[in-house]
């Protein structure tokens, strides 16, 4: 960690001094000055004082497209992915937990994966109460999650399929996630983490809760070179369409911004549960009982995905592949008539 004398400046000063100089002196950073900050952050060079004080005052001000790419950029140069690394068809991204829905969005990337389609998740756990986070409910499934790269790299090759908690993608990450409860506030490396796509896969779902960020990861996207990417308003803010209501998805498409209003799939919304219980989703998964709703956003969400890897032409062609796919994996788990 630098160490400035008793009157020389602490070069992580200059950043906090942008985020911080007031109503009119302050200013966004420029797409280097992000990169260079977080780089400084991920390198373990700033004080705690300082890291509180950059993340709050950027919180506050929102970050840019551009200041997005500059943190995305850092973290990517601090990740080592192995050489041989299998080839990883889609990225998703699972960091903001669930407390009103079950994660049916995580059959959606297993049924996925069971037809072929490799699929790297990555999020965090446990930073919010109340919440439901991928890694325990995977753990409910049967499926252990990653605990290293490489595991993460060995699971797709096996089973085109890996969850890897960003505590083990990136722990400098994790640590900054952690202290959620500590400053009350998410901050921005929760939008940093979900667009970092470690192992370059040709495509990325994204999923947001506030609308307003959701032009920001499109156009952050493409301007890293990211050709193809959806983003929604996620249930909870994970990716995972809600079937009572229309759903937005905001697009790349070969490098060229596109949305798209995918229809309501239900005419009425369903109550929700009092209580989540994760029994109900696995037990769905092994085809021993019928949810309807819960199916309905499996079959969804897994459609977007499928649209925008040009498996399906249309949203209702994706639509009705993703249908198949869920009832062929139901019929497969049906036992015989006798």
């Amino acid at each position: 960690m630098v160490q400035p004398t008793q009157y020389e400046e602490h070069p992580f000063a200059q950043y906090v001094r942008i985020l911080g100089k007031g109503k009119n002196g302050t200013r966004p950073f420029t797409e280097q000055e992000a990169f260079d900050s977080m780089s400084m952050i991920l390198a373990g060079q700033v004080e705690p004082v300082q890291l509180g004080a950059y993340m709050m005052l950027m919180r506050v001000k929102e970050e840019t497209r551009e200041e997005l790419v500059g943190f995305v950029r850092a973290v990517r140069n601090a990740i080592r992915i192995p050489a041989d690394a299998p080839k990883v068809d889609l990225d998703w991204s699972s960091y903001a937990g669930k407390r009103r829905v079950l994660p049916w969005y995580l059959l959606s990337t297993l049924l996925l994966a069971q037809n072929g389609i490799t699929t790297f998740m990555h999020g965090a756990s446990g930073h919010t109460n109340g919440r439901i986070y991928t890694r325990d409910v995977l753990g409910a499934l049967g499926i252990a999650p990653s605990r290293s790269i490489e595991e993460a790299c060995d699971r797709m090759a096996r089973d085109h399929f890996a969850y890897l908690d960003i505590e083990f993608l990136c722990p400098r990450l994790h640590e900054i996630i952690e202290l959620r409860p500590l400053m009350g506030l998410r901050s921005p490396v929760h939008t940093v983490a979900r667009s970092i796509n470690p192992f370059g896969a040709a495509y990325v779902m994204q999923g947001i809760f506030h609308p307003g960020y959701r032009p920001v990861h499109q156009e952050a996207a493409m301007l890293l070179g990211e050709a193809n990417v959806a983003v929604i308003k996620g249930e909870g803010g994970e990716i995972e369409r809600n079937p009572d209501s229309p759903c937005l998805v905001q697009r790349v498409r070969e490098g060229v911004l596109e949305e798209e209003e995918w229809p309501a799939m239900f005419a009425r919304r369903h109550t929700r549960e009092d209580a989540l219980d994760i029994g109900r989703l696995v037990r769905c998964w092994r085809g021993e009982t019928e949810e309807e709703y819960g199916e309905a956003a499996v079959v969804g969400t897994a459609a977007i995905a499928l649209h925008l890897m040009n498996r399906a032409p249309t949203p209702e062609a994706a639509t009705a592949l993703a249908r198949e796919m869920w009832q062929a994996r139901r019929r497969d788990r049906l036992p015989a008539a006798a």
